[in-house]
């Protein structure tokens, strides 16, 4: 408690999810807002984008709204999130609009969700809004769907801890048509909106990322309530089907079979492979490896987990992942052999409660009983059983059928027999007993005088001696058989779980795959790695819940060799025979992180050779180019110093104009390769700010015009730039050479025709096009026409290497944004830049 009483209690975050921009999500936020403003609730907004949306707008009526907090940054003003106005005001609930938004630049966070973090601390309830772009596991995929790298982005947890997540959901025909209705963006902007991140694919890719992310977390949020309350018991909320296989023959019959059980029900299929301490599962690397195909083929995932007792460690595994099925296949054990075991099959349906069973028929099943199936624990109860019960039944049946037909020597070869038995099943102490008590009951009722302990003649004693010894030097054989077979069975059991391990990692398993695998193997809460570089200890992986930061709060710690990596276990103990593969697989684990450290250098290395080999290129290409100009150049001033031909003032114009363009060709040509080099060495930084499209544009125009080409105005008037107002953050220098090159390309190639450059914003986005009428392309060439010395289709070679689209590429992408080609309807190239927009721009 501090001095100014308890800390407030933690604010409730509910969140509207979207997939796209336009789906409503800002809409169904305010009118959740009027809502709770009709049932009381002290209500503020703190930001709301209506993006100039009509209806939207209406919906803001009658919300108190704290003013924005105005930011000036490189001459422009800025407005964001005013945090400590709220907190002065404090609010029941604050709206908070686009919570992945990137602040301005002298922001007291660099990031609207961090705001949020500040307002949830203080006890204020946010709603807020995102999209599903935004979110950090999907960049990369959006990315791959659109083309578009969203440069705002929010990480997943932020959105997992939210209380609420509501998905606000909209078909991509319905939002195509609220688009072309102008309910999102101005008429202007309809047709590139449409024809480019709203196609009709991509919104229904992105549709189906937001639902199958939201139904991960439901999954999750619901896994995380059983594990809070202590619910074993099977929840029917998600069909999961489980297989058990052993990796023997019957394994791809259950596998088929299981897969068409999900398959009716749509269900999720898991296939798992129970690893025994003794062995018995055990098989070979590539009987697996079939198994390990066909899970694949058919979109299941393969799951392996160390237990003695089968049944029960397939039994949590199940419950452990909420499954609804389980799929076995049946043993056809005999009714008698079921009387000593009665089996893997039938001990998981007396114990399966809400889980439903299907067993499987194969003609590969195993058929009688297998003494060695029997658990530890039940082999050593049968054997002191049977150190009692073999020779009371003996000495019964003697007395009661044998006794007139046998001597004393019969009579003793059948104890024998029996002390053999119990020697066989095994231990020392239950054979010792076997024989004593075999003694004994022989000497009281067999051996005369009977039913007295006294021995009167020396062949008994001996017979009781002969019988003690026997039992005690078979039964130490069989102890000495059994010690060397269980260690052989577990010996087996680490090859195959190393074997696991390293298929894994030679299948280009990453770190965090490789831990995730011992977490699930061994049952474990959380495995992390940690790295000790002197006195400091970082952790480089982990997963699982809670994970163990050191070494002293570990339940089990496994370290490698040489005392700078840890494999850190939380969960239960471990035994000393599961340290060894441990320690095999730590080392595994540390060999990955120094395998990424290598890669790391290695790209490096890569990047220097790259631009070592392009230095050789350019060498090599530039030999004519770099020529051709010098010598005009030097042909124009050697005459011009000549004094035997006198030259009108004309003559010396043009040949001082012929000096000039050549310098101005050998400038462009230079710049040109400075350019390349440094894409390829990796040093362009650009420095982002806020760019004038039009601006931008006709100073290309003015660069080019007074360039090594020399277009003249009537070229020039060929160029029709509708850009608007149009402004993107980037690099204003980088920018105008992109341009430039782009506009020179144009009027190289199409002679005659116009040259459009116009743009429009799509969302986050600003797309940029330049189109001619000229020649066009070769379909399939769209990639190679931005690779460095390419010309394609161009016949005249007296100037240039071709690096004028591939420094564009380079410098659009170091400002992150994209380029690509397409046709122009009608004929020609259109080049497209994609550019991020300005914030207070972004929809």
């Amino acid at each position: 408690m501090s001095a100014n009483g308890p800390a407030p209690k933690r604010g409730e975050l509910r969140i509207y999810l979207g997939a796209a921009p336009g789906v409503g999500k800002t809409f169904a936020m305010l009118g959740e807002a009027h809502r709770r403003l009709e049932r009381g609730t002290d209500l503020v907004a703190g930001v709301i984008e209506t993006h100039g949306r009509t209806k939207t707008a209406e919906l803001l009526e009658g919300i108190e709204v704290i003013p924005p907090r105005v930011i000036s940054y490189r001459g422009s003003r800025f407005p964001e999130l005013d945090v400590p106005a709220i907190l002065a005001r404090r609010p029941q609930v604050v709206l908070v609009d686009e919570l992945a938004h990137t602040n301005t630049p002298g922001s007291k966070n660099p990031k609207r969700w961090q705001d949020v973090e500040e307002l949830l601390a203080a006890g204020i309830t946010v709603v807020s809004t995102v999209n599903v772009q935004h979110l950090e596991s999907l960049n990369d995929v959006v990315t791959q769907i659109t083309g578009i790298e969203q440069q705002e982005k929010v990480p997943d947890e932020v959105v997992r801890s939210a209380d609420q997540i509501e998905l606000v959901d909209i078909t991509p025909e319905a939002l195509r048509r609220r688009l072309s209705h102008g309910n999102v963006y101005a008429p202007e902007r309809i047709d590139a909106a449409l024809s480019n991140y709203f196609r009709r694919g991509n919104l229904t890719a992105l549709r189906e990322l937001a639902l199958l992310w939201l139904a991960d977390q439901v999954d999750a949020a619901l896994a995380k309530y059983r594990e809070e309350n202590a619910i074993t018991a099977t929840w029917e909320a998600r069909e999961r089907v489980v297989v058990a296989v052993t990796g023997g023959p019957e394994s791809e019959t259950l596998v088929r079979r299981a897969s068409r059980i999900a398959s009716k029900s749509s269900a999720e299929l898991m296939v798992v492979h129970v690893v025994r301490g003794d062995g018995l599962t055990g098989v070979s690397a590539s009987s697996m490896g079939k198994v390990r195909e066909l899970v694949a083929s058919l979109g299941a995932t393969l799951h392996t987990v160390v237990g003695d007792d089968v049944p029960a460690a397939l039994l949590d595994f199940a419950r452990e992942i909420n499954a609804t099925q389980l799929v076995l296949g049946t043993s056809r054990r005999s009714r008698w052999a079921r009387m000593f075991d009665e089996g893997i099959g039938a001990t998981v349906v007396q114990h399966s409660e809400a889980i439903d069973v299907h067993m499987v028929t194969h003609p590969e099943a195993a058929r009688g009983i297998r003494w060695s199936a029997l658990v530890p624990r039940h082999r050593r109860v049968t054997s002191w059983l049977a150190a009692v019960l073999v020779p009371s039944a003996i000495c019964a049946l003697i007395v009661g059928a044998l006794d007139t037909v046998l001597d004393i020597n019969g009579e003793s070869a059948l104890f024998f027999i029996g002390v053999l038995v119990v020697a066989l099943l095994g231990g020392i102490a239950p054979a010792a007993l076997s024989a004593a008590l075999s003694g004994l009951l022989l000497n009281y009722f067999l051996v005369e005088p009977r039913y007295t302990f006294t021995i009167a003649q020396p062949d008994s004693a001996v017979t009781v001696v002969v019988l003690l010894l026997v039992a005690v030097a078979v039964a130490a054989l069989v102890d000495r058989s059994v010690n060397r077979t269980r260690e052989a069975r577990r010996a087996a059991q680490e090859a195959e779980l190393l074997a696991l391990f390293a298929g894994s990692v030679l299948r280009g398993a990453d770190l965090d795959t490789l831990l995730e695998k011992v977490r699930e193997t061994y049952a474990q809460r959380a495995v992390s790695l940690l790295r000790r570089t002197g006195d400091t200890d970082a952790i480089v992986g982990c997963v699982g819940v809670d994970p163990c930061l050191d070494v002293d709060r570990a339940d089990t710690a496994v370290e490698v060799g040489d005392d700078e990596f840890w494999l850190l276990l939380a969960g239960r103990t471990l035994p000393a025979r599961d340290r060894r593969v441990l320690t095999a697989v730590a080392t595994q684990a540390a060999g990955l992180v120094r395998q990424r450290e290598l890669a790391v250098e290695a790209g490096e290395a890569e990047t220097l050779a790259r631009a070592d080999e392009l230095r050789r290129s350019l060498l090599s290409a530039v030999s004519h180019d770099l020529r051709t100009p010098l010598a005009a150049a030097k042909m124009a001033v050697s005459s011009l110093r000549g004094t035997d031909v006198a030259f009108s003032p004309e003559d010396t114009a043009e040949l001082l104009a012929t000096v000039e363009e050549s310098i101005d060709q050998l400038t462009a040509l230079v710049g040109n390769l400075l350019d390349s080099s440094r894409l390829a060495a990796g040093v362009v930084r650009p420095e982002s700010s806020r760019v004038y499209l039009e601006e931008t544009v006709q100073r290309a125009l003015l660069g080019i015009s007074r360039g090594a080409t020399g277009y003249g105005r009537a070229e020039l008037d060929r160029v029709k730039v509708d850009v608007g107002d149009q402004v993107v953050m980037a690099d204003g220098g980088l920018l105008e050479r992109v341009l430039a090159n782009l506009l020179d390309n144009a009027l190289r190639y199409a002679a005659d025709g116009p040259i459009r450059v116009t743009a429009g914003r799509v969302g986050t986005r600003v797309l940029v096009a330049v189109a001619d009428e000229g020649p066009g392309i070769a379909r399939g060439s769209e990639d190679q026409i931005f690779d460095a010395f390419q010309r394609l289709g161009d016949q005249d070679t007296s100037s240039g290497v071709g690096l004028g689209l591939s420094v564009a590429r380079g410098f659009v992408e170091a400002m992150g944004g994209s380029i690509s080609v397409g046709d122009t309807p009608g004929g020609g190239l259109t080049v497209e830049i994609d550019l991020p927009a300005p914030q207070e721009a972004q929809q």
